[in-house]
């Protein structure tokens, strides 16, 4: 009987044991998410997105981008926040406010993405160069990527206003499709992203989705760290 209630009370020392460090491990990993997003428990972020760009109706988004935003909304509950849907036609607020997930590529893009790329993203441009078959491209420092049926791309940047704050986080996509394929990668990879640049180090990453119309956004993998030549200092007036 005497052995019975050791091996009982082992048991349960090690069951706890096993429980309170699987709780510790996903306690740590939460709160370095919330660190990464800048997120709390209990906060808001808001969700900017483009208006879909070969649609008449005003409010209309592409199905991709909706998917995008389901993938960040998922973030944003994991860390124990809720997120705001922002039309471009509503104020989004001051920056570093609030976590800011901004979806916008060059077709549509919102007029909040493109006062992020004046303003902070710089060294970064799109350009539609053939409109009638929806050709795009972005150049960063130099560097010309541009789409085709085989290969799209997207640029993952999160960043800071002039008086820190909360993070943005933009997606700038040459297709609604890019933009959920980056957005799906921040949901993956956000653990190797905050051990490399931790939880306040602006970063640009160029993303490159290979034969998206066969493999959608499976085949998304990452080309170059473009973050010193993105985010150039503000010319001299």
């Amino acid at each position: 009987m005497g052995d019975l209630m050791i091996n009982l009370l082992a048991s349960v020392i090690a069951g706890t044991a096993v429980w309170l460090s699987g709780f510790l491990l996903r306690r740590r990993k939460l709160n370095r998410a919330r660190s990464f997003f800048g997120l709390a428990a209990g906060a808001s972020c808001l969700l900017v997105v483009s208006r879909h760009a070969s649609s008449p109706r005003e409010f209309s988004v592409h199905r991709r981008d909706v998917a995008a935003l389901v993938e960040l909304a998922t973030i944003a509950r994991e860390c124990g926040a809720h997120a705001d849907r922002v039309g471009e036609d509503q104020p989004t607020g001051e920056i570093g406010r609030l976590t800011e997930f901004c979806v916008g590529g060059p077709g549509g893009a919102s007029p909040r993405s493109v006062t992020h790329l004046r303003a902070i993203l710089r060294g970064v441009t799109y350009e539609i160069f053939d409109e009638e078959k929806r050709r795009r491209s972005f150049t960063v420092g130099g560097t010309e990527y541009v789409g085709s049926p085989e290969i799209s791309y997207v640029l993952l940047a999160r960043f800071w206003g002039p008086v820190g704050g909360r993070p943005v986080f933009f997606i700038g996509g040459l297709t609604a499709g890019s933009n959920l394929a980056a957005a799906r990668y921040l949901t993956t990879h956000h653990p190797e992203l905050a051990r490399t640049y931790g939880a306040d180090r602006p970063f640009a990453l160029v993303l490159r989705i290979i034969e998206p119309a066969a493999y959608g956004t499976d085949f998304t993998e990452l080309v170059a760290d473009v973050t010193d030549v993105a985010f150039q200092p503000e010319p001299h007036r």
